[in-house]
């Protein structure tokens, strides 16, 4: 018996992350590994653009850079440059600790998860969802300890998550780059990213069983914002399927305001002025650190440039003319709910009187459990619509686990049918002018 047993751990050990097909994207062949869930492979920082460094720091994403032979996918790849969290800060204890990811510019890299059984198999066309992460454009990336695609993959639906430029790298607006750019526009490079994510996206996920009409775009407050302008922008609108929206806000833009109400380039060029960078050239040739001393928190954040957000969100809904698709659009009961709520509904009753594509909204509820007595705190539903409470410290109960799991195929369900509910139907109701439904999850029995 101890011979079997020892056996089964060795074949246990060496098929733990074993490597799955080889696939042909876009630059060269890549190959994923394993993952902890079985029949999932996971591929790790899979590029999507060439790195953005020296001439390429503040330019639209360029096309990636071919390589030869196979890519071993088997290595989260470096994260955008950005502040370190600080240690017993709450987000720190929360979802950052142990959290020395090299940052580098060279960051434009993806990551899949998808059923092992369809790699290869063009006419699987399973759905797909790409998660944009939050951090209020400044900090974040795409595989922090809440994400992970396991618990999608295993529900037939492949998720990719993305890193894309943070800050000032991600976002400056400068007259000198404006001069430079063709369009005459500058900042909205993390935007400009994550639109040439969901284009890799739509270009290659067939190759690993993906379905490239069949695209949800997810993000959750700063991720959130980002998908409402991904729904705005006309070059990446017509890719969307369907849109999830989590934790910001509703009608409103958020995090950015209209061009003639405030001057980015002159914002951008004065920033740049007060760290004795005055030229391209000085700008290009400077390293992270004395770049991320430029004062540009105020304005870090997309905004309408005439090319890749021709308009504003909010005036996207109210003329119609963002992506007419399925939303699914909430957020948590703690993080301020009661004043994101009026542009919430506001959303839904515009959608619901202009488009016959359903909108339906929920309310995160479930207030977590430990020492820490911050009830559904902003970013606390991450836990739940990936499935890893596992990873977390909270003590969490059996029912914290079968609300996971309930959100899990709500989630799942929209991305595939484009209604929560799948196809056999269930109780959570579209919001509309007549009915104002809001679904709340929650546990199903009470804790003190």
């Amino acid at each position: 018996m101890r011979n079997l047993i020892f056996s089964i751990l060795l074949l246990l050990c060496a098929t733990a992350g074993a490597q799955t097909p080889i696939i042909q994207v876009t630059g060269g062949k890549v190959q994923g590994i394993d993952s902890k869930e079985p029949g999932v492979a996971l591929f790790k920082g899979i590029p999507y653009a060439a790195p953005p460094v020296g001439e390429l720091r503040w330019r639209l994403p360029q096309p990636v850079i071919p390589w030869k032979g196979v890519k071993k996918c088997d290595t989260w790849s470096n994260i955008a440059p950005q502040p370190y969290q600080r240690p017993g800060a709450f987000y720190f204890k929360e979802f950052y600790w142990e959290d020395d990811w090299t940052r580098s510019e060279d960051c434009l890299y993806l990551n899949v998860w998808a059923p092992k059984a369809t790699l290869g198999k063009t006419d699987a066309r399973l759905p797909v969802v790409m998660w944009v992460h939050g951090g209020a454009y400044m900090t974040g990336y795409g595989f922090t300890r809440s994400m992970d695609g396991d618990a999608w993959a295993k529900r037939g639906v492949i998720l990719v998550t993305i890193n894309y430029r943070l800050g000032v790298l991600g976002f400056l607006n400068h007259e000198a780059l404006e001069a430079e750019s063709e369009r005459h526009i500058s900042g909205n490079y993390g935007l400009a990213d994550q639109i040439a994510a969901l284009q890799w996206i739509h270009d290659n996920i067939a190759q690993m069983g993906g379905d490239p009409d069949n695209i949800t775009v997810m993000g959750q407050s700063a991720g959130g914002v980002s998908v409402k302008y991904l729904v705005t922008s006309p070059l990446s609108k017509p890719m969307i399927r369907r849109a999830i929206i989590q934790s910001a806000g509703g009608l409103s833009d958020m995090l950015t305001e209209k061009p003639d109400e405030r001057d980015f380039t002159k914002e951008g060029t004065e920033a740049m002025k007060k760290i004795g960078l005055t030229t391209l050239a000085e700008m290009r040739a400077a390293s992270i650190d004395e770049v991320a001393q430029a004062p540009v928190w105020s304005f870090a954040a997309p905004h309408p440039d005439g090319y890749l957000l021709p308009q504003t969100f909010q005036e996207a809904v109210l003329n119609n003319t963002v992506a007419d698709v399925e939303y699914l659009i909430g957020g948590t009961l703690d993080d301020g709910f009661a004043n994101q709520c009026q542009q919430i509904d506001a959303f839904c009753y515009v959608r619901d009187s202009l488009s016959q594509k359903p909108v339906y909204q929920y309310l995160f509820a479930r207030k977590l459990p430990g020492t820490d007595k911050v009830g559904a705190f902003h970013s606390s539903e991450l836990w739940f619509m990936f499935n890893t409470l596992g990873r977390s410290w909270r003590p969490f109960t059996s029912a914290d686990f079968d609300l996971s799991e309930r959100m899990m195929d709500y989630w799942t369900n929209f991305a595939k049918y484009g209604n929560p509910n799948g196809e056999s139907g269930g109780s959570w109701r579209p919001f509309t002018l007549t009915e104002s439904y809001v679904e709340v999850l929650n546990v199903r029995h009470n804790f003190k």
